[in-house]
């Protein structure tokens, strides 16, 4: 989740620590300064610090704060400012984490801390590593998130900067909670806050109050968290500084989920999407789906929460792919190295003698053993990514699974879509319970669908045990198939059997003591050809057509409680095997008269 508040404590001071007062990030500010850029009538010094200011305060519109930022460093380099050249690169890293790109976002930070060595910067020095503490914690790097953070807090902790200091606290307690460390995260939190209240720095406060309210959600004291983003949202919506704004509109969803209070957790869920959506917040969007998709799942909307699902997945991965994650870890590889080389060069400079030559050696075999160690450690991180990445995309497939059959996903995965088949030989099998729908007016909707849920559970236990293909339930009628998608001679035989089995069920149900409602059944057996397949492009289902279903659904529809009626077609090709008694004829339109039988 995002806490980071670098952005909101940037120096607006110089490497000659000329004293100068700290404002947080403003919109309104940055409109106004946008009159002043338009007109273009400010000299050179000037618009040193009004591009640092525009790029510092423009909220709304991520590309141009990039633009003002890259303005700003192409005019540094012009005329040789180191300072204005390390903001306008912290500005930029500031900006590409924030919408995702992180391996630029990484590079410019590493920017910021050699321009910062280069002039003992150590305030400036201390906030570039907190910025690349930041994105390693994005990652899952923590060993590098802590190492960075820990000496980020440590310049800062002998600065006279107190709020740089209290945002390094805050975003090292936000990596803790991200590793699940809570008790740490809340004691940098809690020593942050007391600075931000002090100093009367109100977005500060209200970052502390937001995410100590994660903290106390997460351990489900939901009225204090509550309690917390009330207070905390206003004033981030003020600043309009929405990012965190979405992160805390999820936690409150899930405070509302617990509460059962499935309409609210929707709504708030929707908000952080929309959110996120508006301002190009590609993090906090794969968070919102993946939340929609965990609602919707358990609204039993799996068609839904597949799609939130596939936009979680495309999000997540644009913001930390594979080829991204190898390419950060190359430049941190090869930082490391360039900095220890340095020291190498350093000692060889200013010595000549034998004893600095051993040091250099020494210091070189410390080079190669942190290369190894960072080979290593670059292994071991893609490999538990790639892992991760294989267990969400299994997470997909099995709800895939869920919806279609395993041809017909595999299918629909290479092709784009799903030809239908022809299948002559299907037997389709319809259940349908007494008085469903009389008890509908009568009963307590959730008692009623808790027993429907049961026993359909149960259904689907028994055609999966038989081989069978369950097509759909339609209110209280439940239908499937055997003989597709995959052909098979015995299906008519398992269709019997699961009838049975389920006719054993109810039977056994009717006698249990428990809360449930439990009901009467009919069923009613065809067998004959189908056409199978999916149709358009949203909330798909795998479907049958034809007579053979509408007979199916007839002898049904003639059956009665507590009897299985099966069409003259399934009779010949069981009657040798189950015992049965013919009990007459229907009429059915487009067929004349069909011969029914009853099961023994």
């Amino acid at each position: 989740m995002y806490s980071n508040l670098r952005a909101y404590c940037i120096l607006i001071g110089s490497f000659y620590f000329i004293p100068q007062l700290l404002t947080g990030q403003d919109q309104k500010i940055a409109d106004s300064l946008a009159i002043l850029y338009h007109d273009n009538t400010i000299s050179d010094t000037g618009k040193f610090e009004l591009l640092k200011n525009l790029a510092f305060n423009e909220l709304s519109d991520s590309e141009l704060t990039l633009k003002y930022a890259e303005e700003l460093i192409d005019l540094a380099k012009q005329e040789k400012n180191n300072y204005y050249l390390y903001h306008g690169y912290l500005q930029k890293g500031e900006t590409l984490e924030k919408i995702g790109n992180l391996e630029l976002a990484l590079e410019a930070y590493l920017n910021c801390v050699e321009i910062a060595i280069k002039e003992k910067y150590k305030k400036g020095e201390g906030t570039a590593y907190m910025s690349v503490a930041s994105v390693y914690s994005v990652l899952g790097d923590s060993s590098n998130a802590e190492l960075y953070y820990d000496k980020s807090i440590q310049l800062l902790r002998s600065s006279n900067d107190s709020i740089l200091l209290a945002s390094a606290l805050l975003n090292a307690g936000d990596h803790f909670f991200n590793m699940a460390k809570y008790e740490e995260a809340l004691r940098y939190f809690e020593e942050s806050g007391p600075i931000f209240k002090m100093l009367n720095y109100p977005i500060g406060t209200a970052y502390y109050l937001g995410n100590t309210a994660m903290i106390y959600a997460t351990w489900g004291n939901d009225t204090l968290a509550m309690k917390n983003f009330k207070e905390a949202i206003p004033v981030l919506v003020d600043k309009e500084d929405f990012y965190p704004v979405s992160v805390y509109q999820i936690y409150m969803s899930d405070i509302y989920l617990r509460k059962n209070d499935m309409d609210t957790a929707f709504f708030y869920a929707h908000k952080s999407l929309k959110l996120a959506q508006k301002y190009g917040l590609k993090e906090q969007i794969s968070q919102a789906n993946l939340q929609l998709s965990k609602l919707y799942e358990l609204a039993g909307e799996t068609d839904e929460s597949l799609i939130y699902y596939r936009n979680f997945i495309v999000y997540r991965d644009s913001v930390k792919s594979i080829a991204a994650v190898n390419q950060m870890a190359d430049k941190r590889i090869n930082f490391e190295i360039a900095q220890k080389q340095n020291e190498v060069d350093l000692l060889y400079q200013k010595r000549k003698n034998q004893r600095i030559i051993s040091i250099g050696i020494a210091v070189t075999s410390v080079l190669v053993i942190i290369l190894a160690l960072a080979f290593y450690r670059r292994y071991t991180y893609i490999r538990k990514t790639n892992i991760l990445i294989e267990e969400e995309k299994n997470r997909s497939e099995t709800l895939l699974l869920n919806i279609l059959p395993k041809e017909t996903a595999k299918e629909l995965k290479q092709n784009g879509k799903v030809q239908a088949i022809k299948f002559d030989f299907v037997t389709v099998l319809f259940t349908d319970f007494k008085g469903f729908t009389k008890l509908v007016e009568h009963v307590e909707p959730k008692r009623l669908i808790n027993s429907l849920d049961f026993y359909f559970k149960k259904f689907d236990e028994i055609t999966t045990k038989f081989g069978l293909e369950k097509i759909k339930t339609i209110g209280d009628s439940y239908m499937c198939a055997g003989g597709l998608p995959s052909k098979s001679k015995s299906h008519v035989r398992n269709v019997i059997y699961a009838a049975k089995n389920i006719l054993q069920l109810v039977e056994m149900e009717m006698k249990a003591d428990d809360n449930l409602i439990h009901f009467e059944i009919r069923i009613g057996i065809h067998t004959g050809p189908v056409i199978a397949g999916i149709v358009g492009t949203k909330k798909w289902q795998y479907d049958i057509w034809g007579d053979t279903v509408n007979i199916a659904s007839r002898m049904e529809s003639s059956s009665e409680v507590g009897r299985v009626n099966i069409s003259e077609s399934t009779y010949n090709e069981i009657k040798n095997e189950f015992p049965c008694e013919y009990r007459g004829e229907i009429e059915a339109k487009n067929h004349g008269r069909l011969k029914m039988y009853y099961l023994s």
